[in-house]
């Protein structure tokens, strides 16, 4: 038998068997799907997630960047990170250089998918495999999630939202990751090599892609002339609130485990972390442990994260986004030094 089984080989699927490994424990992967997977992501790695990947062994190739821009169009507040930087990294490359670091593990990657989970006094089982635990890493919309019955708590559709990313063919035209704000979205613009930028755009308004994009004029006639160069791929609704992150002896790490949103970019910082935490637990037996664990080292991306969200989803305060962090750059630089901790 197998002391972990994981169901997922997204980044945050395949961090969680490494940290396993290196913690003496024997991991499987379970994931449907050839890799490198494509998913939409904003794919900026922040300062503190480049540091947990070097420290599992893993330096996916991209472009480093060295701090966030917010601009609506009028106004811009810049800041720029105190210590080291941050890397725009395909997610294809991101998960290419993880399962490269896994089979040199010796970690065993199988192909399949976990609908139905089997739980049993000390062990679990699913995709035919037993384990002593079973980590649902499967997205956003997690089957292991729906299948032990932690769905997610329902939401209004006004606090809904959904990303779209595609790439740009053009040399990138600033060492920050920008944000440009518009009445309704974000649109992130994350350089992730010398010749290409990934554009992502959050929005409640659910469009095609080039739709969107034309909300943003400035970002528009930066863009123009430039090849796209990968296709549109979607996200979403965001906003994932299970009650709770372990059942028996499955938990839940990664997106499937909660999330709020991606406007602060955080999102594989904070999985990294949960999945270092929650392999803490399972090395002691004390999956019990893990929700106040995964509480714990989320609770400033979901302050910072719902604030802001608060903030951009009403017309009044969310106009004054942009200017007030432009009139107040020690304030704008604080906000952006705790997003690079």
């Amino acid at each position: 038998m197998i002391d972990v089984l994981v169901a997922g080989g997204g980044p945050i699927g395949l961090a969680t068997a490494l940290y396993a490994a290196r913690a003496g424990m024997s991991a499987v992967v379970v994931e449907p799907r050839e890799p490198p997977v494509d998913k939409a992501c904003g794919e900026g790695l922040m300062p503190a997630a480049v540091r947990a990947l070097e420290l599992l062994g893993v330096t996916p190739a991209g472009r480093d960047f060295d701090g966030i821009r917010y601009t609506d169009g009028i106004h811009a507040a810049e800041a720029r990170f105190a210590g080291r930087s941050g890397r725009g990294v395909r997610r294809t490359e991101l998960q290419r250089a993880l399962c490269d670091r896994l089979a040199a593990s010796g970690v065993e990657t199988i192909r399949g998918t976990v609908n139905e989970v089997e739980q049993h006094s000390g062990w679990v089982r699913a995709a035919g495999r037993s384990a002593r635990f079973l980590v649902a890493a499967d997205g956003l919309h997690s089957p292991v999630r729906r299948a032990v019955g932690l769905s997610a708590v329902r939401t209004s559709s006004a606090a809904h939202r959904w990303g779209v990313r595609r790439h740009f063919g053009c040399e990138p035209w600033t060492d920050l990751v920008e944000v440009h704000w518009s009445a309704d979205a974000e649109a992130y613009v994350t350089p992730v090599d010398a010749s290409e930028v990934g554009v992502a755009i959050l929005s409640a308004r659910r469009a095609p892609y080039d739709e969107q994009l034309a909300g943003f004029p400035v970002l528009r006639e930066r863009l123009a002339g430039a090849r796209p160069s990968s296709p549109v791929r979607g996200a979403g609704p965001l906003r994932q609130r299970p009650p709770r992150r372990t059942v028996g002896r499955v938990a839940l790490v990664g997106d499937a485990a909660g999330y709020v949103d991606a406007i602060t970019g955080e999102g594989i910082a904070v999985g990294l972390a949960a999945a270092e935490a929650l392999v803490g637990c399972l090395v002691r037996d004390d999956l019990a442990a893990y929700d106040a664990r995964w509480l714990r080292v989320s609770r400033r991306y979901r302050a910072l994260t719902s604030g802001l969200l608060g903030a951009s989803s009403r017309p009044a305060l969310r106009r004054r986004i942009v200017p007030t962090a432009a009139r107040f750059p020690p304030l704008y630089g604080a906000i952006v030094r705790q997003l690079a901790r």
